[in-house]
């Protein structure tokens, strides 16, 4: 019997099944547990979306524009007609909902993101009194604490520890000793997501890349110097196809700014392991099937 070769039609059909299945699926692994299915080789859908004017003169995010780009990526994701229809995929009324962001103070999530979100989630028909927006107070709150889904979002950077500042790293203050994750610079950061409190939960990640951090030296190193207005976000289910899609965009800016390849140091090898040895998602380029909407003045990859 000839072996049937599925389709782009397949795929998609799939994928828009898939979420109405009974969980989240992350690149073909189910939130009720890590066990793999011939799913799991399909492609992660991961949306990267630019908009040239998201910024003034100041580096200030224009709400309107961000929730502009937010909406427009999630349509795309989950190939709906509009973003409420998108959000009505992955979050219900009766959630309690946890924004997870991040409050680096060099370079946060952003106001403007936040609030695009709790804007989406508040429109799924979730009350205000089931949102919460917090990062290292997560563990003391109770809407995270018995959150029902949870959002993921971060701006991406180097980072000292890790090698890159990550959808997958972003989870790590859900654990009461974070340093324990730091070893072999933080290659197994995807365990994180084996956690009570975050499994089967992340219902969608969003790696800010509005003016992303390329270079650093030293913990907490930050310098107006290695960053550059990109405009972006990345949005996705698989955090860690998310990940790989926001590394490709940190090592372009770096080989066109140093003018040679100089990976980063130390590697950001948790986004390759969170796949090959943990089987979160997928990071090889060839499994992320990636939709560039927007300007693609400078996008780099």
């Amino acid at each position: 019997m000839k072996k049937r070769t599925l389709t782009r039609r397949d795929f998609i059909k799939a994928a828009a099944i898939a979420p109405l299945a009974g969980g989240l699926v992350v690149s073909g692994l189910r939130a009720s547990g890590p066990l793999k299915t011939p799913a799991a080789e399909a492609k992660s859908r991961v949306v990267l979306i630019r908009n040239l004017e998201v910024m003034d003169g100041n580096k200030k995010q224009k709400p309107e524009v961000v929730q502009q780009m937010l909406d427009e990526a999630m349509a795309a994701l989950f190939g709906e007609k509009d973003a409420a229809s998108a959000w009505n995929r992955i979050i219900k009324p009766s959630d309690t909902v946890g924004i997870k962001t991040n409050t680096w103070n060099y370079l946060p999530t952003g106001p403007a993101v936040e609030q695009a979100l709790k804007n989406r989630v508040l429109g799924a028909g979730v009350p205000a009194s089931r949102i919460g927006l917090n990062d290292r107070g997560i563990l003391s709150d109770p809407l995270f604490t018995n959150a029902t889904a949870l959002l993921n979002a971060r701006p991406a950077r180097t980072h000292y520890w890790s090698g890159m500042g990550s959808c997958l790293k972003n989870m790590i203050m859900f654990s009461p000793k974070p340093s324990g994750y730091h070893g072999d610079t933080c290659a197994d950061l995807a365990t994180l997501w084996s956690l009570p409190e975050i499994k089967g939960k992340v219902r969608l990640n969003v790696l800010v890349m509005m003016t992303p951090l390329f270079h650093g030296i030293g913990p907490n190193s930050f310098s107006e110097a290695y960053i550059w207005p990109y405009r972006g976000l990345i949005v996705g289910q698989d955090p860690v196809a998310v990940d790989a899609v926001g590394l490709r965009i940190l090592e372009a800016k770096r080989r066109e700014f140093f003018e040679e390849d100089k990976p980063l140091q130390p590697p950001a090898h948790h986004i390759r392991y969170a796949d090959t040895r943990h089987h979160l998602g997928h990071a090889d380029p060839a499994m992320i099937e990636l939709i560039k909407l927007g300007s693609s003045e400078g996008v780099l990859i």
